[in-house]
């Protein structure tokens, strides 16, 4: 019985918190079919959240050592062959044929249909689902000295992935999206101090938004490139990073990427449900397929190690997870409007407009309600979720103060302005 009402009340919780509802409630994002399929289109609230989770997120690789680089979004086929996803995941990529035409070139559509010739004589492309093909090659545009490692690079890469229309779930599965992704190059004796420097970058992102955790390391998957003794390496060098951190973890049989072994990080929320979050691949496969080399102390070239890595994972779930977390009430910093004004009546309109400009000057986000009732506009704010309603009237403009009420808290009393600027900031 416990156990049914503990499960009961998680499916009403979960109701509650579904990201598709409150992203329309919050006006935070949409997916038009007629644009395609899990394709996200963010509003100018959810483009401020995304934009201050990308914020934090530079600094903190910048604090990091991690150079931050552009790739373009589509690239030949025969690169993709290289890196062995034409073979391994074609069934989840985009491909377009670019056709020399009258020296230009041009997309097939279904405006201007190719003929079979042309099709024959097309350059295929693929758009990018993954960054790493483009990173390795920015690693090869000069030679790279022992000195020089480890190299991080890092990119906000958006990828496009041909996933199943039944898959497609909101912002938890969609089709293009957006990568926090860095690659590292380094010397196979500097490997596990990269690792751990990785981990402790994923520990900083989960404290910082208060989520549980559970760790898992995938390892070689039926279909692989590489040898058996690449891949044990590989696998054992997570296992020690882990281990000298004092991580608890899950080994997961054949659930490796093709390429290489992964610590898969899945973040639980609120209700204690498990998400895909960062993620930590080893690789020393696609440095010999593209033939990465560095010049050693001893003046001979030897391969580096790479390591795939993503903190959020994509932009686009990590914020479906952080709206399903939080229920919609996000933490004052991320959040879209983060004071509501509330005049109680016209003639104090014009404290409230002053009240308002003051914060704004302290780079905070408010609004000041002005339409309706009263009732109406404290029920806006409440239905908006926003953290801070500041209530002003007479006594208000008398005193030069606002009477502040907290979501989260409740009334917190009438305070001074500038106490208030003080809390908020």
């Amino acid at each position: 019985k416990k156990d049914l009402d503990e499960y009961l009340t998680r499916l009403e919780e979960a109701k509650k918190r579904d990201h598709r509802v409150l992203g329309k409630q919050l006006d935070l994002f949409s997916i038009y079919e007629e644009a395609g399929p899990g394709l996200v289109f963010w509003h100018p609230n959810g483009a401020i959240i995304r934009r201050e989770i990308e914020e934090w997120v530079e600094k903190e690789h910048e604090k990091r050592g991690y150079q931050r680089i552009y790739t373009p979004h589509i690239m030949k086929a025969d690169l993709w062959k290289i890196s062995g996803h034409y073979d391994f995941y074609k069934e989840n990529m985009f491909f377009v044929p670019v056709v020399e035409h009258d020296e230009e070139e041009r997309l097939g559509n279904e405006e201007v249909p190719l003929t079979c010739e042309e099709i024959e004589k097309a350059h295929w492309y693929a758009v990018k689902p993954m960054n790493c093909p483009g990173h390795i090659l920015i690693y090869k545009s000069q030679v790279r000295s022992y000195r020089d490692l480890p190299i991080r690079f890092f990119e906000f890469g958006t990828v496009h992935r041909y996933e199943k229309s039944g898959s497609l779930h909101g912002l938890l599965r969609v089709r293009g999206f957006t990568q926090d992704d860095g690659h590292i190059f380094c010397r196979p004796d500097q490997l596990k101090e990269e690792i751990q420097g990785v981990l402790d970058y994923v520990m900083e992102l989960l404290t910082t938004f208060k989520f549980d955790y559970v760790i898992n390391i995938g390892t070689k998957p039926e279909k692989y490139i590489g040898t058996d003794e690449a891949w044990e390496h590989a696998t054992e060098a997570l296992i020690d990073a882990l281990k000298e951190r004092g991580f608890e973890y899950n080994i997961v049989e054949g659930d490796g990427a093709f390429y290489g072994p992964k610590i898969d990080i899945a973040v639980l929320d609120a209700i204690g449900r498990k998400w895909d979050g960062p993620t930590i691949q080893v690789d020393f496969n696609l440095p010999e397929r593209f033939d990465l080399t560095y010049v050693d102390k001893d003046g001979q070239k030897k391969r580096p190690v790479m390591v795939h890595r993503a903190i959020m994972g994509s932009i686009e779930r990590f914020i479906g997870l952080l709206i399903e977390h939080y229920a919609g009430l996000f933490p004052a910093w991320l959040a879209p409007v983060q004071v509501a004004v509330i005049p109680v009546s016209e003639k104090f309109e014009e404290y409230a407009d002053a009240v308002a400009k003051v914060l704004a000057g302290k780079g905070v986000r408010v609004e000041v309600l002005k339409e309706g009732r009263v009732g109406y506009r404290i029920r806006k704010s409440e239905v908006l979720k926003i953290p801070y309603m500041l209530v002003v009237g007479e006594k208000e403009v008398n005193s030069g103060t606002v009477s502040v009420r907290s979501k989260k808290k409740g009334d917190l009393g009438t305070m001074n302005l500038n106490e208030f600027v003080e809390m908020i900031v």
